[in-house]
């Protein structure tokens, strides 16, 4: 499996620190957000990546080279403008392959995600081996998370079944998502396009999985948020004792 990393965007609300440094390379506890991906997808085997990018994109390719550093093969698709996020995977197609791939925003913190469990959602055959019709089968599977305080209506209902785009109670897409390459077959490279009204649009067929995730998930989207996540742990005083 090969994944693709999203690191097109400019970053307009977390300047003044994006008009010199693009934000996938901003730091979080250490280690630039991009490379906490990078570790994470090599430590559970998936070392193919594609990073696409447009703002400042030669300093990601500058910092990150061919991705030997961290075991990995980066492979890059420059922008000349942003192509949003559909319109990015179109135009990173020809690196991506024929097989379904993951793939995740360069802007969220996701520090113990295990990308080992994004290789087995899309199932082409059912319980008793036989094939899925191709109109039957999940198109993509996404990772949705608890409605973040700026989206508190959320994106998605979930059933035992698929994704909806009514229901309740709703979730956040996580930006964490696995997609078959086909799904993106009616977009032109260098178009834009968004993804979400194409996983809306399948999902009204009932061909969109997911799941909820529960562990630490931040979308960072100000200097503020930034600033928090960074500040020193305050030291335990000495004596101090747990709170029953």
């Amino acid at each position: 499996m090969k994944a693709m990393i999203f690191a097109a965007g400019r970053g307009e609300r977390m300047r003044p620190l994006t008009d010199t440094t693009p934000k996938p390379l901003l730091k979080v506890r250490g280690r630039p957000l991009i490379v906490w991906h990078i570790v994470n997808l090599v430590r559970a085997g998936i070392t193919e990546i594609v990073i696409n990018h447009s703002h400042l994109g030669q300093q990601i390719e500058a910092a990150l080279g061919d991705g030997s550093q961290f075991g990995a093969r980066l492979m890059y698709s420059h922008e000349p403008v942003a192509l949003e996020t559909a319109g990015g995977i179109a135009q990173a197609r020809h690196l991506l392959g024929e097989e379904p791939f993951v793939a995740v925003s360069g802007d969220i913190y996701i520090p113990y995600f295990d990308f080992e469990q994004v290789k087995d959602v899309l199932h082409d055959k059912d319980m008793w081996g036989n094939p899925y019709p191709a109109d039957q089968r999940d198109i993509c599977w996404l990772y949705l998370v608890p409605n973040p305080d700026f989206l508190p209506d959320g994106d998605f209902g979930l059933t035992m079944y698929s994704l909806t785009n009514d229901g309740s109670p709703k979730w956040t897409f996580g930006n964490i998502g696995v997609y078959r390459p086909e799904m993106f077959d009616g977009i032109a490279p260098g178009a834009h396009a968004k993804l979400g009204p194409l996983i809306r649009a399948y999902a009204d067929k009932k061909q969109v999985g997911g799941e909820v995730y529960q562990g630490e998930w931040h979308n960072l989207g100000t200097v503020q948020q930034l600033d928090r996540l960074n500040a020193p742990i305050a030291p335990r005083a000495r004596g101090a004792k747990d709170v029953q």
